[in-house]
């Protein structure tokens, strides 16, 4: 449990894909001009990922990764077919994001105009390519760790341009100076965002490699030891010159 809650927080602050990657920036900018439009790619992002990922898990499970196919008998073992990753994880992609477009299109024609090409463009986002090969890079372990990293992903993503959707709606009225209107202050709210989402890596600090409180505490004391015996010797040479010099 403690897994997948670590996962969870930390797709979404942490390893954020634009924040922390700088994934799928064309459409974090094109889009991100107001709320509601933000809200409709942002949800359909959060679909496709949690989507496809934990399907890609699957296909790189039992058939792209060494020795996936020895479920279909021992002669198959020795078969690799990860040359066949990126292939297969984009036509996952664009299966789902054709399946996003005809639902957005039939049940919300308004969302559809207004996102236009970008719709379409998430089948190649790198934000949604990007989730399947950090899961794969990272060997996530399970079909739930992955539906769960696909979730959370999308939900750092939907943040992001929620985020600075609103933000730009507001700064829309405000006195920006000429030279920094439209991108330019756009992507320097953006690094502030970046700097703000990186702080929470504090969140997740320790675990196993941490060194428990009790061994830190004996191994300060048994510093302090080291070094006030050290100067003690110190001291005790210093004193012996000093004598000998005298006599």
């Amino acid at each position: 449990m403690l897994e997948h809650i670590e996962l969870f927080f930390r797709s979404i602050f942490i390893d954020n894909m634009v924040f922390a990657v700088f994934l799928g920036m064309c459409s974090y900018l094109a889009v991100s001009k107001k709320v509601a439009t933000a809200v409709g790619l942002g949800a359909a992002v959060i679909f496709v990922l949690a989507v496809t990922v934990p399907l890609n898990w699957l296909l790189d499970q039992y058939l792209l990764r060494d020795g996936a196919l020895a479920w279909l008998g021992p002669e198959y073992a020795d078969y690799n077919l990860g040359f066949l990753s990126f292939i297969l994880f984009i036509a996952t992609i664009a299966t789902m994001v054709q399946l996003v477009e005809i639902v957005v299109e039939k049940f919300s024609p308004a969302l559809y105009n207004s996102l236009g090409i970008f719709l379409p463009l998430i089948a190649v986002n790198c934000a949604i390519l990007g989730g399947s090969l950090f899961m794969q890079s990272r060997e996530i372990a399970s079909l739930g760790l992955a539906l769960n990293y696909g979730v959370s992903s999308g939900i750092g993503w939907f943040l992001a341009i929620l985020a600075i959707a609103a933000i730009r709606e507001k700064i829309r009225y405000s006195n920006v100076p000429a030279p920094l209107r439209g991108l330019g202050i756009t992507f320097i709210i953006t690094g502030l965002m970046g700097i703000g989402f990186q702080s929470f890596g504090g969140m997740l600090t320790g675990g196993d490699e941490a060194v428990p409180v009790e061994e830190k505490t004996t191994a300060e004391k048994i510093e302090k030891i080291e070094k006030k015996e050290n100067k003690e010797e110190i001291d005790e040479k210093e004193i012996s010159y000093n004598d000998a010099i005298n006599k």
